[in-house]
């Protein structure tokens, strides 16, 4: 189990009190989040009872503002970073593409409803809910491979100003945390992790992956196959 535990030396504890005793009992391990590590990197929603309903993929960043800076990865102004959070997906019938807010292509396209849909682009960092992108699981037959990553639109490439957290969050079960804390000043994108259809057994792997470029490096570096063109929101 993808569980990241950290044992901390301690004292010896006192035996477990009989069923039914009222003190002492030991405190039950909490369930409700799984962080993926380099150590422990991967989870299978499959066996976890968590590849059903609607998986709601989150991203959080403050928006770490700071003086005016001027290059290849600001416009001026206060300096503050815009991420934007997007996928590059493959169905099992051989069709794919990218979801993201640059050039509006906010879904997936599947037999019917959408597959992948992101509900909006959060510019500043400061929506409570952050950005929030749906991934349909009841139809994870039609998934081959999900590649979630985010990008800084604008702003400096200061990955450790920005503190982003993305969390998965199953219909049921607990939810999943991957935390961009390995930063690297130089790349603009940082792709975070791949839900991969195994054999009916859909697992999320943490990639922890910058690249020093935008989309098609990161096609390049996954062999996505994709054609690409310019841009903008």
């Amino acid at each position: 189990m993808a569980i990241d535990y950290t044992k901390r030396p301690g004292k010896a504890s006192a035996p477990a009190p009989a069923a039914g005793g009222a003190s002492g009992a030991a405190a039950p391990v909490s369930l409700s989040k799984v962080t993926l590590t380099k150590s422990a990197p991967s989870v299978s929603l499959t066996k976890r009872g968590a590849a059903g309903g609607r998986l709601r993929v989150n991203l959080q960043w403050s928006t770490g503002a700071q003086p005016a800076k001027r290059g290849l990865f600001s416009r001026g102004g206060s300096g503050a970073i815009d991420l934007d959070l997007a996928c590059l997906w493959e169905f099992t019938d051989g069709s794919k593409g990218v979801v993201q807010a640059l050039g509006n292509a906010f879904s997936a396209p599947g037999h019917g409803a959408p597959i992948i849909h992101l509900d909006g682009d959060d510019r500043s960092g400061s929506v409570a809910g952050g950005e929030n992108m749906f991934i349909d699981l009841s139809r994870v037959a039609e998934i081959r491979r999900i590649l979630v990553f985010t990008f800084i639109y604008e702003g400096v490439p200061n990955w450790a100003s920005a503190d982003g957290i993305v969390t998965l969050w199953p219909a049921s079960g607990p939810e999943i945390e991957v935390r961009l804390d390995e930063p690297d000043t130089q790349a603009r994108t940082c792709v975070i992790a791949m839900l991969e259809n195994r054999g009916g057994d859909l697992v999320v792997n943490r990639e922890m992956r910058y690249i020093r470029g935008g989309q098609s490096d990161v096609d390049r570096a996954y062999g996505w196959g994709m054609q690409w063109a310019r841009g903008s929101k």
